[in-house]
């Protein structure tokens, strides 16, 4: 079973959270503090985290910034009681991939867990080999994508949004739809982290400029090759 980095200052919440997600089949490593868990991600090499954002010693964006410098494939879910606009942007700048404002359902967080694991039944099939994007090449089971001698790695997130992107490449990409299917719902929240991984997503392409993402107002996104 995927293992979980579990990073939760309130001890009570912590060892709730940890106890069922262990009782549905996860294996849970668990810290109280930032340090700590940067600690047990290195020694345990965990499939995900889950994290708080306000948290002693070193903070969850804190956290998330040197993981990603790290490894910037291990999805990041924050946990916070923070709903800010401008917290969500960050948390999802920094290499987060999901974001649960608390109090939350535990059927909710493990509906998140088992999205960005790749479970979700709707994910499209792997294809046989890479994809031409441009002077790309988007290898998509690895979550690579190649310009020449150069390879960045995307998170799981960015992966399947490149993938829906190619598979409707020169047509629009609707934004309810890529947001139900990735997200699990249209909420704003959710939308403005849409928003934050499309900009990463062109960031990613930038250096061919046959390749654009263009935004359709209103309606979603384009990739135009």
């Amino acid at each position: 079973m995927p293992t979980i980095l579990l990073i939760e200052d309130e001890a009570a919440l912590g060892m709730i959270v940890k106890d069922s997600l262990e009782m549905r089949g996860f294996t849970v490593q668990y810290a109280e503090d930032g340090e700590e868990g940067l600690r047990l991600f290195r020694a345990a090499l965990p499939d995900i985290v889950v994290a708080d954002v306000m948290m002693p010693r070193l903070d969850g964006f804190s956290l998330a910034e040197r993981i990603r410098a790290e490894n910037q494939t291990v999805p990041i879910i924050f946990l916070t009681a923070r709903s800010q606009t401008a917290d969500v942007v960050r948390g999802f700048e920094l290499g987060g991939n999901d974001y649960l404002k608390k109090p939350f359902s535990m059927d909710e967080l493990i509906v998140r867990i088992k999205a960005l694991l790749g479970r979700q039944p709707a994910a499209p099939e792997a294809p046989a080999g890479p994809l031409p994007i441009g002077r790309y090449r988007f290898d998509y089971p690895k979550q690579r994508l190649h310009l020449d001698s150069h390879a960045a790695d995307l998170s799981n997130r960015e992966a399947e949004l490149l993938k829906r992107l190619y598979d409707q490449r020169n047509q629009v990409l609707e934004r309810t739809v890529v947001l139900r299917e990735l997200w699990g719902d249209d909420s704003f929240f959710n939308g403005r982290s849409l928003d934050v991984f499309i900009t990463r997503l062109r960031r990613h392409v930038k250096d061919d400029p046959q390749v654009q993402i263009i935004n359709i107002r209103g309606i979603g996104y384009k990739l135009v090759v």
